[in-house]
């Protein structure tokens, strides 16, 4: 089994695609719910939306989970596989479930499901927030940065009790998508495939973030605004091997532990 998170907006959905093509995959279609994600098809653990929903999920201690009761544990799989495997394609052997939330739920799900492995999309802070406050005009960019950063520091501090954990830069993606993807089936144990393209990255979504804040940057009413945003995370965004200066940064960056 394999589990994909990330923030919304961070290009899950796109690997979740890419991977989903794959003869040997099974992920999550036309289930009626929003973006095939498995936390709308289960009853075992809260949604997001129960949080706040996206960019504010993390705020909420509740909204991450770390490990069950071992009992406990033992039941909520058996559901939880019995509600996801109405949608899943059993007879193929590598099974995807793709939810947001998952960035902060894997010692939970790992519990659950101790052979499973965790592909987690990384996407710069800023192109993030600025792609969900094009669905929220209301929300701050300050907020959703710092949701932001609240998430992946819970992440960061996860993963040393994960097992097969897989971090993907979306940035990775975008310069180079089909090795990149390459990488990603050979973590998960999938052969390279005809079918396994890469062909429907595109930099267009993250080229237009990058023009928004070209002009926030630059607008008179909207700079000084933006000089403070950057002021206040800049060093959070270089702990990640990101920058608010400049967008094209992309540094090295490892998880500890």
């Amino acid at each position: 089994m394999v589990f994909l998170g990330g923030l919304h907006r961070s290009g899950t959905t796109l690997v979740f695609r890419l991977l989903r093509q794959h003869p040997l995959a099974s992920g999550f279609r036309d289930t009626g719910v929003k973006e095939d994600e498995g936390q709308h098809l289960q009853t075992v653990y809260q949604p997001a939306r129960a949080f706040g929903g996206e960019g504010r999920f993390g705020f909420r201690p509740e909204a991450h989970l770390i490990e069950p009761e071992p009992f406990a544990a033992r039941a909520q799989a058996a559901s939880l596989f019995a509600q996801w495997g109405r949608h899943w394609d059993l007879q193929r052997p590598v099974l995807i479930e793709k939810s947001p939330p998952n960035l902060i739920r894997m010692r939970y799900l790992q519990a659950l499901f101790p052979d499973a492995s965790f592909v987690i999309v990384i996407r710069h802070p800023l192109e993030v927030a600025l792609a969900q406050r094009k669905r929220e005009r209301r929300r701050s960019l300050r907020a959703i940065l710092r949701h932001w950063f609240v998430c992946h520091d819970l992440f960061t501090a996860d993963a040393p009790h994960v097992t097969r954990l897989l971090t993907l830069r979306y940035e990775e993606l975008l310069a180079d998508p089909q090795p990149t993807l390459d990488r990603v089936l050979a973590f998960v144990d999938l052969p390279p495939a005809e079918e396994a393209s890469a062909g429907e990255v595109t930099p267009a979504p993250s080229n237009r973030n990058r023009a928004q804040w070209e002009r926030f940057t630059t607008t008179w009413y909207s700079r000084p605004y933006a000089e403070l945003l950057v002021r206040n995370f800049e060093d959070d965004a270089n702990r990640y091997g990101y920058s608010m200066r400049d967008l094209d940064v992309v540094a090295p960056w490892a998880l500890k532990g």
